[in-house]
């Protein structure tokens, strides 16, 4: 059994058109929570890349309009590639800490973008990646669809952690794949910002008996390039996102958070012992399944638009 140990979610605001001091600033977020003992940190959703709260990308049903293209051009631009100086920033952070991290990002692969959670192992550095799979309405105008093959949990002394992007978390199937994969650290990197958020990853807690960590950003207007397209609004003080991160336990309670006040680090302390606790009374996988009624097939291949054999 694990030994008990402190984790954390960063709120923060992305600086949505340059990836670069974005990492930069996530890196220096980590050495502090490092700084305050955390072993595991949570970023939020998109934050390297950023999150474009308010744009439409000028796509009416039925036609694209330049301006959109032009916005398109641009966010491709301020997107990473795996192998770029962002993932190097985080992964010498780590390293330097030890820290675990957890961090959303907009992939760049050619010309298509994914919303995608890196998986950070100081010792290791980069070990994998989870891409979204499902965006959200207007989401799917911009990122790509991931498939089954980045779904992966990790092993560590602190416990098995995973992650599952926003909206994903209303996907009864997935989050019954990640309980089937033993997580106890299940990491939710989030836009959604509104009241019903909590209820949401409580609900997840007890649903799985694992440790929830959810990470929103807390963004203003401001931090949006002039070129921006914001249906919210253009005002400079203007709430993008209020953020709502939060830590939970396996039995639901809130151990840290839910904060709307500003870019903050949360932690909470965490006894892996507790999943066990939980999981007397309750083991959707295990014990309280009924696999002779229900059955869950899960295609974890890789799915590229071309093969060559």
């Amino acid at each position: 059994m694990s030994t008990p140990f402190t984790a954390a979610v960063v709120q923060m605001a992305s600086v949505p058109s340059d990836p670069l001091a974005t990492a930069e600033k996530a890196a220096a977020r980590l050495r502090e929570a490092a700084g305050n003992g955390a072993r595991l940190v949570v970023f939020p959703e998109a934050l390297i890349g950023g999150y474009p709260k308010g744009a439409s990308f000028g796509a009416p049903i039925g036609m694209r309009k330049p301006e959109g293209r032009e916005a398109f051009a641009r966010y491709h631009a301020a997107a990473i590639d795996l192998d770029g100086p962002e993932v190097a920033c985080l992964t010498e952070a780590c390293a330097e800490t030890g820290m675990f991290a957890v961090v959303g990002v907009i992939e760049r692969d050619k010309a298509t973008l994914y919303c995608t959670v890196l998986y950070f192992d100081g010792a290791k550095g980069l070990v994998g990646k989870h891409r979204k799979l499902m965006p959200t309405a207007g989401e799917r105008l911009i990122w790509g669809f991931g498939d089954g093959s980045t779904m992966p949990v990790f092993k560590t002394d602190l416990g098995t952690i995973g992650a599952v992007i926003c909206w994903e978390n209303y996907m009864p199937a997935l989050r019954m794949h990640m309980y089937h994969q033993g997580v106890t650290l299940y990491c939710a990197p989030t836009a959604d910002d509104r009241d019903t958020w909590l209820p949401t990853m409580q609900h997840v807690a007890m649903e799985g008996r694992t440790f929830v960590l959810t990470a929103c950003q807390h963004i203003t207007r401001a931090a949006y390039g002039a070129e921006h397209e914001s249906a919210l609004g253009d005002e400079p003080d203007r709430v993008m996102m209020r953020g709502g991160s939060a830590i939970i336990s396996p039995m639901g309670k809130v151990l840290a958070g839910p904060d709307f006040s500003g870019e903050t680090i949360l932690y909470a302390h965490i006894d892996p012992a507790d999943v066990m606790r939980a999981k007397f009374d309750f083991d959707v996988t295990g014990h309280y399944a009924r696999p002779d009624v229900f059955e869950l097939v899960v295609d974890t291949r890789a799915k590229p638009a071309v093969r060559e054999v």
